[in-house]
């Protein structure tokens, strides 16, 4: 074979592989619930700003869906504001993936209540999370189409922006 074709052959190649290398490193994410992934590393990180479901409470399952769905085989971008850590020594991190604001889809989709503004100090995309839970209520998705509300909203109703349509 000419070095010429060589060359080509190589560069096919990694064409080929690339694009798998940074499939199987994203789909290496663990989805743990609507809020929260173990990275590659072991790295916990929990969605700043939003809160899920739990296991047993309603929509926890979809929550959880949605997210391995906006997750899974995608390019992984996490964003830190001011704090690190919570108390559980996760990452605080909003997450991107290929582009999309994650926290504020799972909002937008109903499967996420918006923490208040004055509730933690990370509120650099807070406007944006707002109006996403604005939209699920107001098209009363998810966690908005229960009656009565949420258990998360009747037990702590103070930790959460509660849109006027709910």
């Amino acid at each position: 074979m000419l070095p010429c074709h060589r060359a080509k052959m190589k560069l096919w190649l990694l064409w080929l592989i690339i694009p798998f290398l940074l499939l199987s490193c994203a789909s290496r994410i663990t989805v743990i619930d609507g809020d929260t992934i173990h990275l590659p590393d072991g790295e916990a990180v929990r969605y700043i700003g939003i809160d899920t479901p739990e296991i047993g409470e309603p929509y926890y399952e979809e929550a959880k869906r949605a997210n391995q769905g906006l997750i899974r085989g995608k390019q992984i971008k996490l964003e830190k504001d001011i704090t690190d850590r919570d108390k559980h020594n996760r990452l605080l991190r909003y997450i991107y993936a290929d582009g999309t604001f994650v926290n504020a889809e799972l909002a937008r989709q109903g499967y996420a209540l918006v923490y208040r503004r004055d509730k933690f100090a990370d509120n650099k995309h807070y406007d944006v999370l707002k109006k996403a839970a604005d939209e699920a209520a107001e098209e009363k998705r998810g966690i908005w189409s229960l009656s009565p509300p949420h258990p998360k909203i009747q037990q702590r109703p103070s930790d959460y922006y509660l849109p006027e349509y709910h």
